[in-house]
């Protein structure tokens, strides 16, 4: 099935709607007068989220995911079309992938499978804020599949799965003396040469996972210390950051972080987790990712970031990336997407959701 529509223009269209992260009003009052309009769907809004579905009476359901919400604009949100690329602030991350959701809803009206369409606020924004947490909370009739595809921008490959992320916060002692007489003090800022040495000297590891090569990281992303210009500094604090592979559990990663820095940290320093969110394991096995993947002779890889499949893999959803666009240049400013990108994208999800 092929469509009359020019999803770039429709995309075009959806970016010219502003949506930043609570402020996503505009483009999800468009998506709801489309989707009402379509008398095979089922429409609920929760809050700014928006779940439509048919209940056909399939013995099996796919949930397709986007969120509605960008990053705040840096002279790109006009949209601007060249040929056949366009322009434009959440072009890629993911007007393009919600504009592919909204075509197949309103013209696949009888698919061989039950669908829901699940578009979504506040994903780009701390996690607590996040659309899909207020959906499975309050509407968790409306968040049943058996499996589950997000329309983040993977340029229409498949990415499986993906990377679970932790902050920790270390803070270092020290004692304060007159810079003067340095040596009746310890600086606990020069303390951290020690916990950066062995930041720069991690190994980390790439395990291969259902097919998919994932690579951890371990890495500082913070310093912090000092008084004054007068003073030997007797705190530092350092935030670091590890993304590891869905192998490990939450509390196996923290486990590993600790043996890092395993007599690094004395007894008067404290490290603290401060975030974390966990891994999605790759849903490449499912028979319906299996079936988009081989009759479109999809590249399958691994999802090195953390998305909201991983949301759905906690609640017993397998899931996977899959959508237009060059995940590269989101938050650009020159963020822009591809014709064929879509084209690609929504002719696999044609095939999925019609053939037998």
């Amino acid at each position: 099935m092929s469509t009359d529509t020019d999803l770039l223009a429709l995309t075009a269209e959806l970016v010219d709607l502003p949506s930043p992260s609570f402020s996503e009003g505009p483009v999800v009052e468009r998506l709801e007068a489309e989707l009402r309009a379509c008398d095979w769907l089922t429409v609920d809004r929760v809050g700014d989220n928006l779940v439509a579905r048919t209940d056909l009476g399939h013995d099996s359901r796919i949930i397709l995911a986007g969120h509605t919400d960008t990053v705040p604009a840096n002279g790109n949100e006009t949209a601007r079309i060249d040929g056949d690329t366009l322009w434009g602030l959440g072009s890629t991350d993911m007007k393009g992938g919600l504009a592919v959701m909204l075509e197949l809803a309103r013209t696949v009206s009888a698919p061989v499978m039950d669908v829901t369409y699940v578009f979504y606020a506040r994903e780009e924004v701390a996690q607590v804020h996040n659309g899909l947490n207020e959906l499975f909370d309050q509407r968790p009739d409306l968040m049943v599949g058996d499996v589950a595809l997000l329309g983040e921008p993977t340029s229409g490959a498949i990415e499986a799965g993906c990377q679970g992320t932790m902050r920790f916060v270390i803070t270092l002692a020290g004692r304060r003396a007159h810079p003067a007489r340095a040596w009746m003090g310890v600086n606990a800022i020069h303390r951290l040469s020690r916990l950066l040495a062995a930041l720069e000297l991690y190994d980390p590891r790439r395990p291969v996972i259902a097919g998919c090569e994932f690579h951890e990281a371990l890495l500082a992303v913070s310093v912090e210390g000092g008084v004054s210009g007068n003073v030997v500094p007797d705190l530092a604090t350092l935030t670091i950051n590890h993304r590891f592979a869905p192998d490990r559990s939450i509390e196996e990663a923290e486990a590993h972080v600790l043996e890092v820095f395993d007599g690094l940290i004395g007894p008067d320093d404290t490290i603290e987790r401060v975030d974390q969110a966990g891994a999605a394991w790759p849903a490449t096995e499912h028979p319906l990712v299996q079936q988009l993947i081989q009759r479109n002779s999809l590249e399958v890889r691994a999802k090195l970031g953390w998305t909201d499949v991983a949301r759905f893999a906690a609640a017993g959803i397998p899931a996977a990336n899959f959508g237009p666009g060059d995940a590269t240049i989101a938050h650009a400013p020159d963020e822009r997407l591809e014709r064929r990108d879509l084209d690609v994208v929504h002719a696999a999800l044609v095939d999925l959701l019609t053939a037998r």
